[in-house]
């Protein structure tokens, strides 16, 4: 048995960190939901920057939406929910089966939205309603500027994928904008049956303390930083407050471990998915660190509910000088700022594309 089966079958979802036209076509994707058990994907403007660029897959769809003068951004969205709808309706048999916990697949709004809560609100959901799928997350950042958006698109049925999260304390935040959702579902008579992920970013903190940390710390506080968040997870599903919401027929907000390929050429290639296998959660993850994981992964052991060691490893990270409080701030700030260079860096490609194409018709 593959180690990914042995993952799904601990608890874990494992859902693809990209979408292409060329792997809906090809039949990969379907491959991967069928030997991988791969159960939904993730999608971001950096996937979609790349999958447009380097294919002529999307050609005709751009020819096409040129004819009816089509902007970029409103081309993108063609293109965007073409692929996410196909993708959605490959994992609609899983969505039915697990009764919506899983089989999902998401979409991003546009991250130039990212500090316009109203606009967020109306973006998510036009997206929801044109994609007109019921296994389609719309991705909010967890940004103070996103909190709101995340209670009003879930006050308003829309499902949520929670991104840009990289704390305990981010986490606590988008959950309880979740929650504050759900319960303003159930007073108001409403179906409070919504669901919702919330991304927590992992590889990111490594990356961004590398050659700062005692070498003994080398690759252990993203590590860290999920434990305690797992921990808060477990503590608040287990919360009266949670047990009211599912005695009205809610269903938990999953945590998802987000930016979960190795960065560090040095460390194992699973590292971040053997480290973070747990029940009730789900591991979005590139294709290489998928391949490698079904290839030649070990599960090792599974997360602590009690967060394990994490404190006394970032109580070493303290002693090292590194303020988690404050790097998670940053995370989040440069994440927000790094999807939106995607999007700008995307809408010029669409538009050379379609000079391009224009040109040869």
């Amino acid at each position: 048995m593959k180690a990914t089966q042995r993952l799904h079958n601990l608890g874990q979802s494992l859902w693809l960190d990209n979408i292409t036209r060329d792997l809906l076509n090809n039949g990969k994707l379907k491959s991967y939901r069928d030997d991988l058990s791969v159960t939904g994907l993730t999608s971001n403007p950096t996937i979609f920057d790349q999958a447009i660029k380097n294919s002529t897959a999307y050609d005709a769809a751009i020819l096409d939406g040129l004819k009816m003068s089509r902007a970029e951004e409103d081309l993108f969205f063609d293109l965007a929910l073409d692929d996410l709808t196909k993708a959605a309706d490959l994992f609609r048999p899983i969505y039915d089966r697990t009764n919506g916990v899983d089989g999902w697949v998401s979409l991003e709004v546009s991250p130039l939205l990212a500090h316009d809560t109203a606009q967020t609100i109306a973006a998510a959901r036009q997206l929801s309603a044109r994609a007109g799928r019921p296994n389609l997350f719309i991705k909010i950042p967890g940004t103070p500027e996103g909190l709101p958006a995340i209670e009003e698109a879930i006050f308003a049925g829309v499902p949520v994928n929670v991104t840009l999260l990289f704390s305990r304390e981010q986490y606590l935040a988008a959950a309880e904008a979740y929650l504050r959702g759900i319960e303003r579902r159930i007073d108001a008579g409403l179906n409070p049956n919504v669901g919702s992920v919330a991304s927590v970013f992992i590889s990111r903190w490594d990356s961004a303390v590398a050659g700062k940390i005692p070498a003994a710390l080398t690759n252990r506080l993203g590590i860290a930083i999920a434990g305690r968040t797992y921990k808060a997870y477990r503590d608040l599903l287990g919360s009266s407050r949670w047990q009211r919401a599912f005695n009205n027929g809610a269903r938990a907000q999953r945590l998802l471990w987000a930016s979960t390929g190795t960065k560090d050429p040095k460390a194992s290639d699973v590292l971040y998915i053997k480290s973070l296998a747990a029940p009730f959660t789900v591991n979005t993850m590139p294709e290489a660190t998928l391949k490698a994981m079904a290839d030649h992964g070990d599960l090792g052991s599974i997360m602590a509910t009690d967060g394990g060691d994490c404190e006394s490893v970032l109580g070493q990270f303290a002693q090292a000088g590194i303020n988690v409080e404050n790097l998670a701030a940053k995370l989040q700030d440069e994440g927000a700022r790094s999807f939106v260079k995607s999007w700008n860096d995307l809408m010029p490609v669409i538009a050379s594309k379609s000079a391009a194409l224009r040109e040869a018709a």
